[in-house]
């Protein structure tokens, strides 16, 4: 998930680097990535992900995004109709449309390794206030700000909402998300990966400084490759697209990856390739010279 901003501008053109191995499946990241900034699919990418899927190359929608969130792009989910949700905490069905999806996988984070989390977190950042997404629930704390636009079911400190008594406690922890009022994003980052450790798996995706928080060893690159591993794919015949810290472990796995056009540093330090920003249809400009290859 990221808020409706943009990082950095380019208008290079992209950098393609050597595909000897035909591509057999397209992640991509959506928000900064595939969407435009005002949250649309322009109509060339449409055509892009369809020729793709008309070429026999699946294409994954690979996001922080919640399942609810997911609406944007259901009507372009060629084929399987799956995407990865959460930051790989979930493998969803979006075939039913928004709010008939079915989760195929969880990986949940654990109450026990989100209350540690919480716990450490705030002696390390104090200040720090946080929210809950569940499957189908959102949580939040008092004086979490309004960042997702959306009513959440229940506000009460995360050590409630996150007990085995608390609101949904019959759903699973997909994440929780940990927001600092005045801390630098990247350094917010970086502290927090020092003070969980291997308790969580720790990532970003906004312009704020708004962690999100995961199972130990779940993130987007982990869940594509269990997807990938299912379908007989290796990550040499993935071709992945993403902006921000939350896709560099998805970029570093496929065999090739392009950084956006307004791609956070390390991003672009990630992958193999550059393209175009994402209002300049990036991904769309990639897929149409890999088929052009084929």
């Amino acid at each position: 998930m990221r808020e409706n901003e943009r990082v950095t501008s380019a208008t290079r053109q992209p950098e393609t680097p050597a595909a000897d191995i035909p591509p057999r499946l397209i992640a991509t990241d959506l928000d900064g990535t595939l969407l435009r900034d005002d949250k649309s699919v322009s109509p060339r990418t449409v055509a892009a992900l369809a020729a793709a899927e008309e070429a026999g190359i699946e294409v994954f929608f690979v996001t922080g995004r919640p399942a609810r969130w997911m609406d944007v792009v259901s009507d372009h989910v060629h084929g399987h109709g799956l995407a990865i949700c959460g930051n790989g905490a979930a493998v969803v069905d979006l075939h039913g449309g928004p709010g008939a999806h079915q989760f195929v996988k969880v990986r949940e984070l654990a109450r026990e390794n989100a209350l540690d989390a919480v716990q450490l977190l705030r002696e390390a950042a104090p200040g720090t206030v946080y929210a809950v997404e569940q499957t189908y629930g959102f949580y939040q704390e008092p004086d979490y700000p309004k960042l997702h636009m959306e009513i959440p079911d229940n506000l009460a400190p995360a050590e409630e909402l996150l007990a085995e008594d608390g609101p949904g406690a019959a759903e699973p922890v997909l994440k929780i998300l940990a927001y600092h009022p005045s801390i630098d994003p990247d350094a917010f980052l970086t502290l927090s990966r020092l003070a969980i450790g291997d308790r969580a798996n720790v990532t970003r995706s906004s312009p704020s400084a708004l962690l999100e928080i995961s199972g130990p060893g779940v993130s987007k690159a982990s869940t594509l490759a269990l997807c990938c591993a299912e379908r007989g794919i290796s990550h040499e015949e993935v071709v992945a697209f993403g902006d921000m810290p939350n896709d560099v472990e998805m970029l570093t796995w496929a065999g090739q990856s392009y950084a956006m056009g307004n791609a956070h540093p390390d991003v672009i330090a990630a992958a193999s390739g550059r393209t175009v920003a994402n209002n300049d249809d990036g991904v769309a400009v990639v897929i149409e010279r890999m088929l052009q290859r084929l």
